[in-house]
Protein backbone atom coordinates (compact mmCIF):
# COMPACT_ATOMS: atom_id res chain seq x y z
CA UNK A 1 0.00 0.00 0.00
CA UNK A 2 1.45 3.09 -1.18
CA UNK A 3 2.08 6.11 1.11
CA UNK A 4 2.94 9.89 0.93
CA UNK A 5 3.38 12.60 3.70
CA UNK A 6 0.59 15.27 4.13
CA UNK A 7 2.42 19.06 4.33
CA UNK A 8 1.50 18.73 7.90
CA UNK A 9 3.17 15.30 8.23
CA UNK A 10 0.15 13.12 8.34
CA UNK A 11 0.88 9.47 6.43
CA UNK A 12 -1.56 9.42 3.89
CA UNK A 13 -2.60 6.24 2.05
CA UNK A 14 -3.79 5.53 -1.34
CA UNK A 15 -4.90 2.44 -3.46
CA UNK A 16 -4.12 1.67 -7.31
CA UNK A 17 -6.13 -0.46 -9.05
CA UNK A 18 -6.74 -1.11 -12.69
CA UNK A 19 -4.23 -0.48 -15.77
CA UNK A 20 -4.33 2.06 -18.97
CA UNK A 21 -4.22 5.82 -19.80
CA UNK A 22 -1.31 7.52 -19.95
CA UNK A 23 -1.49 8.53 -16.29
CA UNK A 24 -3.90 7.44 -13.62
CA UNK A 25 -7.57 9.50 -12.34
CA UNK A 26 -7.16 10.07 -9.01
CA UNK A 27 -10.33 9.58 -7.28
CA UNK A 28 -11.14 11.55 -4.00
CA UNK A 29 -14.51 10.14 -1.95
CA UNK A 30 -17.10 11.60 -0.39
CA UNK A 31 -18.72 11.35 2.61
CA UNK A 32 -17.74 13.46 3.64
CA UNK A 33 -14.41 11.47 5.30
CA UNK A 34 -15.19 8.05 3.92
CA UNK A 35 -12.68 5.87 2.60
CA UNK A 36 -12.62 5.26 -0.46
CA UNK A 37 -12.79 1.52 -0.62
CA UNK A 38 -16.51 2.14 -1.58
CA UNK A 39 -15.24 2.85 -5.67
CA UNK A 40 -14.41 -0.58 -6.04
CA UNK A 41 -13.15 -0.43 -9.13
CA UNK A 42 -15.59 2.45 -10.40
CA UNK A 43 -18.17 0.46 -12.12
CA UNK A 44 -15.53 -1.29 -14.31
CA UNK A 45 -13.37 1.96 -15.29
CA UNK A 46 -10.21 -0.10 -13.78
CA UNK A 47 -10.89 -2.58 -16.97
CA UNK A 48 -9.56 0.37 -19.05
CA UNK A 49 -7.87 3.05 -16.54
CA UNK A 50 -5.58 2.95 -14.21
CA UNK A 51 -7.17 4.52 -10.64
CA UNK A 52 -5.81 5.94 -7.40
CA UNK A 53 -8.14 6.00 -4.79
CA UNK A 54 -7.52 8.46 -1.95
CA UNK A 55 -7.86 7.51 1.80
CA UNK A 56 -8.78 10.91 2.98
CA UNK A 57 -7.07 11.69 5.97
CA UNK A 58 -8.54 9.84 9.73
CA UNK A 59 -10.24 7.44 6.67
CA UNK A 60 -9.53 4.06 5.48
CA UNK A 61 -4.88 3.57 5.86
CA UNK A 62 -4.57 6.99 6.14
CA UNK A 63 -3.45 8.19 9.92
CA UNK A 64 -5.61 11.04 11.69
CA UNK A 65 -3.81 14.40 11.99
CA UNK A 66 -3.23 15.79 15.37
CA UNK A 67 -5.16 18.68 14.72
CA UNK A 68 -8.88 18.66 14.39
CA UNK A 69 -8.55 22.04 12.04
CA UNK A 70 -6.49 19.50 9.10
CA UNK A 71 -9.66 17.99 8.71
CA UNK A 72 -11.13 21.26 7.10
CA UNK A 73 -12.24 20.79 3.41
CA UNK A 74 -10.08 24.09 2.24
CA UNK A 75 -6.95 22.66 3.81
CA UNK A 76 -6.96 19.18 2.57
CA UNK A 77 -6.57 20.44 -0.76
CA UNK A 78 -3.01 20.68 -0.16
CA UNK A 79 -3.31 17.08 0.53
CA UNK A 80 -4.22 16.71 -3.18
CA UNK A 81 -1.09 18.39 -4.46
CA UNK A 82 1.21 16.29 -2.26
CA UNK A 83 -0.53 13.16 -3.39
CA UNK A 84 0.45 14.85 -7.15
CA UNK A 85 3.89 15.26 -6.42
CA UNK A 86 4.57 11.58 -5.05
CA UNK A 87 2.76 10.41 -8.44
CA UNK A 88 4.76 12.72 -10.29
CA UNK A 89 2.52 14.27 -13.17
CA UNK A 90 2.72 18.07 -13.58
CA UNK A 91 -1.07 17.91 -14.11
CA UNK A 92 -3.79 15.78 -12.57
CA UNK A 93 -6.99 13.62 -13.96
CA UNK A 94 -8.78 14.72 -11.13
CA UNK A 95 -12.41 12.66 -9.86
CA UNK A 96 -14.71 14.27 -6.79
CA UNK A 97 -17.84 12.37 -5.89
CA UNK A 98 -20.66 14.17 -3.54
CA UNK A 99 -19.22 15.84 -0.79
CA UNK A 100 -15.59 15.87 -2.04
CA UNK A 101 -16.64 17.83 -4.72
CA UNK A 102 -15.95 20.91 -2.35
CA UNK A 103 -12.59 19.55 -1.91
CA UNK A 104 -11.27 18.84 -5.52
CA UNK A 105 -12.97 22.09 -6.59
CA UNK A 106 -10.97 23.95 -3.82
CA UNK A 107 -7.59 22.24 -5.41
CA UNK A 108 -8.64 23.40 -9.08
CA UNK A 109 -9.30 26.63 -7.60
CA UNK A 110 -5.88 26.65 -5.84
CA UNK A 111 -3.79 25.26 -8.14
CA UNK A 112 -5.62 25.38 -11.45
CA UNK A 113 -2.36 24.70 -13.84
CA UNK A 114 -2.30 21.61 -11.98
CA UNK A 115 -5.16 20.03 -13.42
CA UNK A 116 -5.99 18.16 -16.84
CA UNK A 117 -8.85 17.15 -16.67
CA UNK A 118 -11.57 17.05 -14.07
CA UNK A 119 -14.75 15.03 -13.08
CA UNK A 120 -18.00 15.51 -10.92
CA UNK A 121 -19.96 13.12 -9.83
CA UNK A 122 -23.07 13.77 -7.93
CA UNK A 123 -20.37 16.73 -6.34
CA UNK A 124 -21.12 19.42 -3.92
CA UNK A 125 -19.80 22.73 -4.98
CA UNK A 126 -19.85 25.24 -1.85
CA UNK A 127 -16.25 25.83 -2.59
CA UNK A 128 -17.82 27.87 -5.57
CA UNK A 129 -20.84 29.39 -3.78
CA UNK A 130 -23.00 26.54 -4.87
CA UNK A 131 -25.06 25.07 -2.98
CA UNK A 132 -28.51 23.38 -2.69
CA UNK A 133 -31.58 25.13 -0.47
CA UNK A 134 -34.00 23.33 1.12
CA UNK A 135 -36.16 23.61 -1.93
CA UNK A 136 -34.45 21.83 -4.59
CA UNK A 137 -33.68 18.98 -1.88
CA UNK A 138 -38.04 19.02 -1.50
CA UNK A 139 -37.87 18.75 -5.11
CA UNK A 140 -35.65 15.84 -5.26
CA UNK A 141 -37.94 14.19 -2.57
CA UNK A 142 -41.08 14.65 -4.54
CA UNK A 143 -39.09 13.18 -7.73
CA UNK A 144 -39.26 9.34 -5.15
CA UNK A 145 -43.16 9.83 -4.21
CA UNK A 146 -43.97 6.55 -6.05
CA UNK A 147 -41.25 4.48 -3.67
CA UNK A 148 -42.79 2.21 -1.33
CA UNK A 149 -40.93 4.24 1.33
CA UNK A 150 -41.68 7.70 0.82
CA UNK A 151 -44.17 7.98 3.41
CA UNK A 152 -41.81 7.29 6.07
CA UNK A 153 -39.31 9.27 4.70
CA UNK A 154 -40.86 13.04 3.89
CA UNK A 155 -41.70 13.02 7.28
CA UNK A 156 -38.02 12.16 8.24
CA UNK A 157 -37.16 14.70 6.28
CA UNK A 158 -38.84 17.71 7.57
CA UNK A 159 -37.88 16.77 10.86
CA UNK A 160 -33.89 17.18 9.05
CA UNK A 161 -34.80 20.58 7.77
CA UNK A 162 -36.20 21.78 11.47
CA UNK A 163 -33.13 20.27 12.87
CA UNK A 164 -35.36 17.95 15.09
CA UNK A 165 -33.99 14.93 13.71
CA UNK A 166 -32.56 11.97 15.06
CA UNK A 167 -30.62 8.82 14.42
CA UNK A 168 -33.23 6.81 12.98
CA UNK A 169 -34.41 9.60 10.86
CA UNK A 170 -31.19 9.77 9.30
CA UNK A 171 -31.11 5.79 8.31
CA UNK A 172 -34.14 6.65 6.50
CA UNK A 173 -32.69 9.65 4.74
CA UNK A 174 -30.61 7.47 3.33
CA UNK A 175 -32.89 5.88 0.88
CA UNK A 176 -32.10 9.21 -1.06
CA UNK A 177 -29.04 8.77 -1.78
CA UNK A 178 -29.66 5.77 -3.75
CA UNK A 179 -31.50 4.94 -7.12
CA UNK A 180 -32.45 1.64 -6.10
CA UNK A 181 -32.92 0.59 -2.38
CA UNK A 182 -31.99 -2.90 -2.67
CA UNK A 183 -29.66 -5.58 -0.69
CA UNK A 184 -26.35 -3.76 -2.05
CA UNK A 185 -27.95 -0.10 -0.99
CA UNK A 186 -28.84 -1.55 2.66
CA UNK A 187 -25.52 -2.70 2.32
CA UNK A 188 -23.08 0.11 1.39
CA UNK A 189 -25.32 1.96 3.39
CA UNK A 190 -24.51 0.31 6.82
CA UNK A 191 -21.11 0.66 5.39
CA UNK A 192 -20.93 4.03 5.44
CA UNK A 193 -22.33 4.08 8.86
CA UNK A 194 -19.79 2.44 10.48
CA UNK A 195 -17.08 4.65 8.90
CA UNK A 196 -18.66 7.98 9.90
CA UNK A 197 -16.79 9.92 12.09
CA UNK A 198 -18.66 12.72 13.31
CA UNK A 199 -16.45 15.15 14.54
CA UNK A 200 -14.43 14.71 11.43
CA UNK A 201 -16.86 15.24 8.85
CA UNK A 202 -17.46 18.78 11.18
CA UNK A 203 -14.34 19.89 11.08
CA UNK A 204 -14.26 19.30 7.34
CA UNK A 205 -17.22 21.87 7.29
CA UNK A 206 -15.67 24.18 10.07
CA UNK A 207 -16.91 27.90 9.60
CA UNK A 208 -14.66 29.41 7.28
CA UNK A 209 -13.73 26.40 5.34
CA UNK A 210 -15.98 28.31 2.33
CA UNK A 211 -14.79 32.08 2.45
CA UNK A 212 -13.06 32.05 -0.01
CA UNK A 213 -16.05 31.05 -2.36
CA UNK A 214 -16.32 34.18 -4.61
CA UNK A 215 -12.47 33.98 -5.54
CA UNK A 216 -12.46 30.44 -6.11
CA UNK A 217 -15.75 30.71 -8.72
CA UNK A 218 -13.37 33.06 -10.24
CA UNK A 219 -10.44 31.13 -11.00
CA UNK A 220 -12.63 28.06 -11.49
CA UNK A 221 -14.84 29.74 -14.76
CA UNK A 222 -11.17 29.98 -16.10
CA UNK A 223 -10.10 26.99 -15.62
CA UNK A 224 -8.50 25.79 -18.69
CA UNK A 225 -9.34 21.80 -18.50
CA UNK A 226 -12.26 19.63 -19.61
CA UNK A 227 -14.76 19.40 -16.94
CA UNK A 228 -17.10 16.65 -16.89
CA UNK A 229 -20.46 16.77 -14.10
CA UNK A 230 -22.37 13.92 -13.86
CA UNK A 231 -25.71 13.87 -11.69
CA UNK A 232 -28.27 11.17 -11.37
CA UNK A 233 -31.50 11.53 -12.74
CA UNK A 234 -32.97 11.45 -8.91
CA UNK A 235 -30.44 13.35 -7.48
Amino acid sequence: MPTFDAPDGTRLAYHRKGSGGDQPLVCVPGGPMTPSAYFGDLGGLAARRELVLLDLRGTGDSARPADLAGFRVDRQAEDIEALRAALGPERLDLLGHSASGDLVLAYAARYPERVRSLVLVCARARTAGIDFPVERRREALELRRDEPWYEDVRPAFERAVSGEADDADFALLDRLSYGRWDTAARTHAAACAEWFDEEAAAAYLAPGAFDGAGAARAVLTGLDAPVLVVSGELD
